[in-house]
């Protein structure tokens, strides 16, 4: 899979859509252990929902992890102190190596897993890393066989375009089922694992709203494939946009977009 290159101003265009599961992550959180806690948020992004973990827990030293430096440098805008003398910072890591080098009362990930192989296999170093009664809490996108992402799929596997895009993309497997999770977490000796799974159906405005939404994420690794040949480029586009019309024709209010997520909190036992 293309590592992408990210545009936080283009990802921050559907950021009301795109914090909401975080908000419904959160609201399933327990409180952490201790009073002052350590909060790791691997794959933070521009940091626009890191800064709710310091909301919810102001006396929180919290940091986001991220790998991309375009990211990263808009979080920055995010970084600082807190009145209840807690802070939020930044700091550039890769989520497939990155390790605790301290106890966290919670590590959280948001919509960040699917672009990981493998990423339930980092599960026991993170649970390990918690401080007793901490929690690992994440979710992801579970919307990989939905048409946007499947039409991107099976143009880019196509005659014109296999060569140049044939391991760009994520497949089915990019995450596990809610029930593998749940046997992941349990297995490692987590406590009230809770998993679930939620679709919501957001009202998209504007001209190719879908398109627009996935030009900030899941179209990326075609994006970054083809950057160095912008007629090329142009041209899948122009065929994915036609595809994506007909998959999500607008109606009277806007463009109905559903998109399924799932949800996972574990608990390390105190």
């Amino acid at each position: 899979m293309t590592t992408p290159t990210w545009n936080p101003t283009q990802y921050l265009r559907h950021a009301d859509h795109r914090a909401r599961p975080f908000g419904d992550l959160l609201a399933r959180v327990p409180d952490p252990p201790t009073a002052r806690p350590r909060i790791a948020d691997l794959g933070c992004g521009p940091g626009n929902v890191t800064v709710r973990l310091t909301e919810r827990w102001p006396a929180a030293h919290v940091t986001g992890y991220d790998n991309s430096p375009e990211m990263l440098a808009k979080a920055e805008d995010r970084a600082g102190a807190t009145p209840a003398g807690g802070s939020l910072d930044f700091a550039h890591a890769d989520v497939r190596t990155w390790r605790p080098e301290e106890p966290y009362d919670l590590i959280v990930s948001n919509a960040t897993l699917q672009w990981v192989p493998g990423h339930a296999d980092l599960f026991a170093a993170w649970i390990d890393g918690l401080a007793p009664g901490g929690t690992l809490a994440f979710q992801v996108p579970g919307n990989f066989a939905s048409p946007s992402h499947r039409l991107m799929r099976e143009l880019a596997d196509s005659p014109r375009w296999r060569d140049r895009l044939a391991d760009a993309l994520r497949h089915d497997g990019a995450i596990l089922t809610p029930e593998a999770y749940l046997e992941r977490l349990t297995a490692l000796g987590c406590t009230g694992v809770d998993v679930w799974e939620t679709t919501y159906v957001h009202l998209l405005t504007g001209a190719d709203p879908v398109l627009d939404w996935v030009k900030g994420t899941g179209l990326l690794p075609v994006l970054t494939a083809l950057a160095d040949d912008p007629q090329a480029r142009d041209a899948f586009v122009a065929q994915y946009r036609a595809a994506l019309r007909e998959a999500y024709p607008p109606g009277p209010h806007g463009t109905p977009f559903p998109f399924r997520r799932v949800f996972a909190v574990a608990r390390k036992e105190s």
